[in-house]
């Protein structure tokens, strides 16, 4: 008599999470979205409000999965300044509920996709003052209302991004932990060094952590000369992950953030920021080069913030040790022209480079 084959049910492992990951090694995150869709003509510089997600949400998926093609581990929800005060500003409050998710659920399908991280993301509100009870329970409010949503699109983490006011760190990562989600907090440096409440970084670090963040350290702002002493601070002042997530700018201790750069050429006012900072950015391979120095420094959640275009993202990536699908695409001068080695190349072509293109000789002091 044949014996009867009885199904076995199978489960798929559960996908690692964020803390299991960073145990494992380094996590990527791309951010940026604003200034690259204000670059492509689909947001307003100034209000920086993400309407693009209700009115191109296919390039908002484009831009995910861009990122995640050049070696981002996670899909960070563009819900960044889709607040209720930003919408406010520019008429849009009754789009509240509608932008968040929208955003939302275009990141879980790229991220469930593609086996990233999913992250809900709030910030800083912009009506915060640390004197100003009101705006404390209309942060609070705001906190919650974004969390509310991204812990109904089943969010991974969420990460509270972008606090000048230490105070105001707290307050989000309150909201968070309320959530039962692990929570990165990630705090932009004033030009003075201090939060705007005064607090030094490593106060207002250690603070978060005993608050019970998971993963502690700074975003956007500066660019990665003057984010490379901070990340040493936080490392040295708490004892959770750290994260670093520099702009793609060229700061330097006199001019620390990219708000302070100045330029008298090609800009209205001799102020770059936002639209006139191209003479600033850094190449990819400063970038490669600052992924590396913040991971010896002890830093693993690492991504590049406002500016960055997803050949940062993937550098990053490289510098790191990874092979991203994009990698595939990554430079190769052996086959070029004028300054390739293939044998298969015109050799007059290639000395006239060597006569014409040869870099100048350093000055000698």
């Amino acid at each position: 008599m044949p014996v009867k084959k009885t199904r076995t049910s199978k489960t798929a492992a559960k996908p690692a999470g964020l803390l299991e990951r960073l145990a494992a090694g380094p996590v990527i995150c791309a951010e940026g979205y604003l200034f690259e869709f204000e670059r492509r003509g689909y947001l307003q510089a100034g209000a920086y409000v993400p309407e693009v997600v209700l009115e191109h949400p296919g390039l908002v998926v484009g831009l995910h999965r861009d990122f995640v093609h050049a070696g981002s581990d996670v899909v960070e929800a563009f819900t960044y300044y889709a607040h209720r005060a930003k919408l406010k500003m520019v008429g849009r409050e009754k789009d509240l509920a509608r932008i968040n998710r929208a955003a939302l659920s275009i990141a879980r399908k790229v991220a469930r996709s593609t086996g990233t991280l999913l992250a809900g993301d709030i910030c800083n509100t912009s009506i915060y003052a640390l004197d100003d009870t009101a705006s404390h329970k209309q942060a609070r409010r705001t906190f919650d209302e974004q969390i509310g949503w991204a812990v109904d699109a089943g969010v991974d983490f969420i990460v509270g991004e972008t606090y000048s006011w230490g105070s105001e760190a707290l307050l989000a990562l309150a909201a968070i932990k309320r959530s039962g989600k692990p929570a990165v907090m990630t705090l932009s440096v004033p030009r003075e060094g201090r939060m705007r409440d005064g607090w030094t970084l490593t106060e207002t670090a250690k603070r978060l952590q005993d608050g019970g963040a998971d993963v502690v350290g700074l975003n956007c702002a500066r660019g990665p000369a003057t984010t490379l002493p901070l990340v040493r601070e936080v490392r040295s002042a708490v004892t959770c992950h750290v994260a670093a997530l520099p702009v793609p700018y060229r700061t330097t201790p006199a001019e620390p953030t990219f708000q302070s750069l100045t330029d008298p050429h090609g800009n209205p006012d001799g102020r770059p920021f936002p639209t006139a900072l191209d003479p600033f950015l850094c190449s990819r391979y400063e970038i490669a080069e600052f992924g590396k120095e913040a991971f010896n420094l002890g830093a693993r959640y690492l991504g590049v913030c406002c500016g960055a275009g997803p050949h940062h993202i993937r550098s990053l990536a490289e510098a790191l040790g990874r092979r991203p699908p994009a990698s595939r695409y990554s430079p190769d001068m052996s086959k070029h022209i004028l300054f390739g080695s293939d044998k298969r190349l015109r050799q007059d072509y290639l000395e006239y480079a060597r006569r014409n293109y040869r870099p100048a000789a350093p000055a000698s002091g």
